[in-house]
């Protein structure tokens, strides 16, 4: 019975230590968004919270000041399924892009007539009636937002109407690109994985001898020992360092540009840093070729 009450006299007591520890850093009020998170900061500093639940706090803090063209696919990497496509072009498309949602236009890229979920293909394949898919039966409405709508509105408006993806509209109407609910997420929790990842003790995924999914964490001495080379700089010990370095910004998804021997291009970014980057090793004409066109421009698929 002794050991019973010391337990919860322990407990009372470390309650009350969490509590006042609380009050103690929230007595004088935050005036702005920095003073709240650097008090946030110290609160996860006196072990109130780990590091985990304040980067989603303060990612929930972001989202509420971030704007959908922050985070948006630029239409330049948005994979499209076109009205007319055979039921062999959408399945290739499907199978190649590993993506579950296609926006579906008709003469132009701009003529955004709906959105074509995979599943919806599967009864036909699965049934071998293919030829009786009628892509125009199957699209599910369009849902357009303006590139200067706020995150958390957004996030609010997908949730409400259980959609999971936007196209994106300039000024003029034309479509600029397309966000998902889990491009809003990712801003909140992190990375969530999908068909690129692998697993957290790999910094290389090796497709071949010349291809290679990397994480930009991964240090360039052991990309060097894997490619067998000798890239680099002074200032980075990764590749994800090393790429935002030579193109003088924290780039977007998509974005790429040669170094030396090798065409990097970002496969996924948020806006704080590079997560993940596909490599693949150029043989002489092609470093020559990609060198003179300057390649650090956005590629048309992810």
């Amino acid at each position: 019975m002794n050991d019973g009450r010391q337990s919860s006299s322990t407990e009372n007591k470390s309650e009350r230590s969490w509590l006042e520890k609380l009050i103690q850093i929230f007595q004088a009020a935050p005036e702005d968004r920095d003073e709240l998170i650097q008090t946030l900061q110290d609160a996860q500093q006196n072990n109130l919270f780990d590091a985990d639940a304040l980067l989603m706090i303060e990612g929930v803090l972001h989202v509420s000041e971030m704007q959908v063209r922050d985070i948006m696919i630029p239409r330049s990497q948005m994979v499209f399924v076109g009205m007319d496509s055979t039921a062999d072009d959408v399945l290739s498309t499907v199978v190649e892009s590993a993506h579950s949602r296609f926006p579906v236009v008709g003469d132009s890229k701009d003529e955004m007539v709906g959105i074509l979920l995979a599943k919806d293909l599967l009864p036909f394949f699965l049934q071998g009636d293919k030829e009786k898919i009628n892509i125009r039966e199957l699209l599910r409405p369009v849902v357009f937002v303006p590139e200067s709508k706020r995150l958390n509105v957004l996030l609010k408006e997908f949730r409400a109407n259980r959609n999971h993806m936007a196209i994106v509209v300039d000024e003029y109407s034309g479509v600029a690109g397309l966000v998902t609910i889990e491009d809003v997420l990712e801003q909140i929790v992190g990375e969530i994985e999908d068909e690129h990842d692998f697993n957290d003790e790999d910094f290389i995924l090796a497709h071949s001898g010349t291809h290679a999914t990397v994480k930009a964490i991964t240090p360039i001495e052991d990309f060097n020992q894997h490619f067998a080379s000798d890239i680099g700089d002074e200032e980075s010990d990764t590749v994800g360092g090393m790429v935002m370095n030579a193109l003088g910004h924290l780039p977007k998804r998509g974005e790429a540009l040669v170094i030396g021997q090798f065409r990097f291009k970002v496969l996924r970014a948020s806006s704080r840093r590079i997560h993940l980057i596909e490599v693949n090793k150029l043989d002489i004409a092609e470093t020559a070729k990609d060198n003179n066109e300057n390649d650090t421009s956005a590629v048309d698929d992810v």
